[in-house]
C-alpha cells in the first residue's frame, strides 16, 4: 500500500437501503469530490466549514447520477488523520456502484481490506489494538462484547500496555547502570530492586492474561455442543433454550440427521448452540454421517451439553457420552424428570460430579432458567462478571502476553540465581517487544496485512 496516494470504497453494505455511503481518503480526495460534485448554492466544498454537511449532486458530463449530502474531514482531524471525503448517496447498487466508479475513473483506487483503518494506524490516530478493537465493535454479538470492544476501542489496553512497557524501561534503566558501573555496593541493591519491581510485574502481566479466556467467549462466542442418544429431549433443550421451534421434535428415534447452530444470547454470553443427530449404532446412511458428525463436534466444542433420559436406564450410549466428557467443560442434564425416574445416578456420579449436573424438563420448560446460570458460572468464573478491569479478547493479544510472561519469569529466575545483568537485560527486551506486538510498536508488515484482511473494504 502507498500512503500518498488516493483510495476510495463503498462504506455501507451491499444491498437497498435508506443511506449508501462512499469514502474517498488522500490527498487529492477534495480535489476529486469537486470535481464530480456541484452544491445547490454555488459554492465550492472548500467554502465551507470542515464536518458540514453540503447539498448537492454528483455529475458525470452534466448528467446527474445522484442527489447527494457531501462532508469534507480536513486531516489530520479526520478517520484516516488525511483529508477524508463521505458522499451520502441513495442506498441501491446502481446509485453507490455509479458514483464510485466515476470516483476511481480520477487517478483515485479502489481501498483493500482495512486500509481506512490501517492508515488511521499508520498516521498515529489510533494503535494496532484500538484498530482491532474496531472490528470487535463491529462484530459484537452481545452488548458485553461491545462494551469490552468499545473499552479498548477508547484506549483502556492501549493505556495499560503502556504502563506496563514503562515499568519495564525502568527495569532496563536499574540493568544499564549496574552494567555501566558494576561496584559492588551497587551490585547487591540493583539485584534486590530488580527481583521487587520484576515481581510485580510479573503479577500484572498475569492477572491481564488471565481475562483471556473469558475475554474470547465474548469475542467468538463459546461453542456449546447438546449430545445424547436418540429421543432424549436434546431437540426440545434446544428449542427452549433459543425461545423458538428451531429444531423439529418427534417420538421417533433418528428425526435430527444434521447438525443445528444458532447463536443465541445468554445473560450477555454470545453461544454458539450446536443440537447433534443422537448417537447410536445405525444402518441408516443418512443417519449414520449425521451421528459422525455429532462426535466431532463434541471433540471440538469449548462446551459440553450432553443429555439423558431420567426417564430410563443407562445404555451403551449414555456410558459412551460420559467417557467422552472427561476433560471437557461440561454439563449433564437429566431430562424428563417430569416422568417416572429410572436412571442410577450412582453412576453418573463416577463420571461427573454432583454440581455439574441439572435436572429440567425441556418439554415444559423448566430448569432452563438453572442452565442459563450454571452456564454463566462457568464463563464467568467469579472474576469477570463484577470487575471492570480490562479483558483480554484477541488471541494475538493472548499469545503476546503469554511470551511476555514466559520472559518476565525468565528474568526472574536469573536474578535470583544473581546471573550476570547481560542475561536479565536480554529478557527484559524480550518483554518489551512482546508488549509492542500488542499495540502496534514493534510489528511486522506482513502481520499488519493479515491482521487488517480481516475488515471489510469501506473500513
Amino acid at each position: 500500500m502507498f500512503i500518498d496516494d488516493t483510495i476510495a470504497a463503498i462504506a455501507t453494505a451491499p444491498g437497498e437501503g435508506g443511506i449508501g455511503i462512499i469514502r474517498i481518503s488522500g490527498e487529492r480526495s477534495l480535489q476529486v469530490a469537486q470535481e464530480i460534485f456541484k452544491s445547490m448554492s454555488g459554492k465550492q466544498i472548500e467554502e465551507y466549514k470542515t464536518r458540514t454537511l453540503i447539498y448537492g449532486n454528483i455529475i458525470d458530463n452534466e448528467n446527474v447520477i445522484d442527489e447527494v449530502l457531501v462532508a469534507y474531514m480536513k486531516g489530520p482531524n479526520s478517520y484516516t488523520a488525511e483529508d477524508v471525503i463521505e458522499i451520502n448517496c441513495h442506498g441501491g447498487f446502481i446509485s453507490v456502484k455509479k458514483i464510485l466508479e466515476l470516483i476511481l475513473s480520477k487517478d483515485v483506487r479502489l481501498a483493500e481490506k482495512g486500509e481506512f483503518t490501517k492508515r488511521a494506524f499508520l498516521n498515529g490516530r489510533i494503535d494496532l489494538s484500538q484498530a482491532e478493537a474496531i472490528i470487535d465493535v463491529i462484530k459484537s454479538k452481545t452488548d458485553k462484547a461491545h462494551e469490552i470492544a468499545q473499552t479498548q476501542l477508547e484506549g483502556t489496553l492501549s493505556n495499560k500496555i503502556r504502563e506496563l512497557r514503562m515499568n519495564v524501561t525502568e527495569l532496563l534503566a536499574h540493568v544499564e547502570v549496574a552494567i555501566d558501573y558494576p561496584e559492588e555496593d551497587i551490585e547487591h541493591i540493583t539485584y534486590k530492586t530488580l527481583k521487587d519491581k520484576a515481581e510485580i510485574l510479573r503479577d500484572e502481566i498475569k492477572k491481564l492474561y488471565d481475562t483471556a479466556e473469558s475475554g474470547k467467549i465474548f469475542r467468538d462466542g463459546l461453542k456449546t455442543v447438546i449430545v445424547g442418544k436418540p429421543n432424549v429431549g436434546k431437540s426440545s433443550l434446544l428449542n427452549s433454550i433459543l425461545g423458538e421451534n428451531r429444531a423439529i421434535v418427534t417420538d421417533i428415534p433418528g428425526t435430527t440427521r444434521d447438525v443445528i447452530e444458532e447463536f443465541v444470547n445468554i445473560k450477555g454470553i454470545p453461544l454458539k448452540i450446536v443440537d447433534t443427530a443422537g448417537i447410536r449404532e445405525t444402518d441408516d446412511i443418512v443417519e449414520k454421517i449425521g451421528v459422525k458428525k455429532s462426535r466431532e463436534s463434541l471433540s471440538t466444542a469449548d462446551l459440553v451439553i450432553a443429555v439423558l433420559d431420567s426417564s430410563r436406564k443407562l445404555s451403551e450410549e449414555d456410558f459412551e457420552i460420559l467417557e467422552n466428557l472427561d476433560k471437557k467443560k461440561a454439563i449433564l442434564i437429566l431430562n424428563k424428570v417430569d416422568l417416572n425416574q429410572k436412571i442410577e445416578e450412582e453412576k453418573i456420579l463416577q463420571y461427573v460430579d454432583n454440581d455439574s449436573i441439572i435436572r429440567i424438563s425441556a418439554l415444559n420448560n423448566e430448569g432452563i432458567e438453572i442452565l442459563q446460570n450454571k452456564i454463566e458460572d462457568l464463563v464467568y468464573n467469579g472474576e469477570v462478571k463484577n470487575s471492570s478491569d480490562l479483558v483480554i479478547t484477541n488471541s494475538r493479544h493472548k499469545d503476546a502476553l503469554n511470551k511476555a510472561y514466559k520472559s518476565i519469569n525468565d528474568a526472574i529466575d536469573a536474578i535470583n540465581q544473581n546471573k550476570p545483568f547481560d542475561f536479565i537485560e536480554v529478557d527484559l527486551k524480550n518483554i518489551w517487544d512482546y508488549l509492542g506486538y500488542i499495540n502496534g510498536d514493534t510489528v511486522t508488515e506482513d502481520l499488519l496485512d493479515s491482521i487488517f484482511e480481516n475488515f471489510c473494504i469501506g473500513k
